[in-house]
């Protein structure tokens, strides 16, 4: 083989390792990159599911807190009817302790 044949063949192979390098390299690059953006979906996507845990935890809290004042008025128009009821027998009770202490 010439001289210059063997110095083709020799810059060929330079050639070769030199681009199998730089494919390396831009592998390493775009996989360094695919995992960043990677990750910067997932934090983004995890706050945005925050956001809505919270909003929908927020809603959850209101609608709780809407049941209990209705409870609670119910609850206070129940006693309201139940004292009412109370005070009306008060007298007719009174009476009938009297009776009974009297011996009438």
């Amino acid at each position: 083989m010439s001289l210059e044949a063997v110095q083709k063949v020799t810059e060929t192979e330079q050639k070769a390792r030199a681009r199998r390098a730089e494919a390396v390299e831009q592998a390493k690059r775009l996989t360094a990159e695919a995992e960043r953006a990677g990750q910067a979906r997932l934090s983004q996507a995890r706050a945005e599911a925050e956001a809505q845990v919270k909003a929908m935890f927020a809603q959850a809290e209101e609608a709780a807190a809407a049941d209990a004042e209705a409870v609670m008025e119910e609850t206070r128009r129940s006693c309201d009817a139940l004292r009412r009821e109370a005070e009306g027998r008060l007298e007719d009770a009174a009476a009938l302790i009297i009776r009974r202490v009297v011996g009438d």
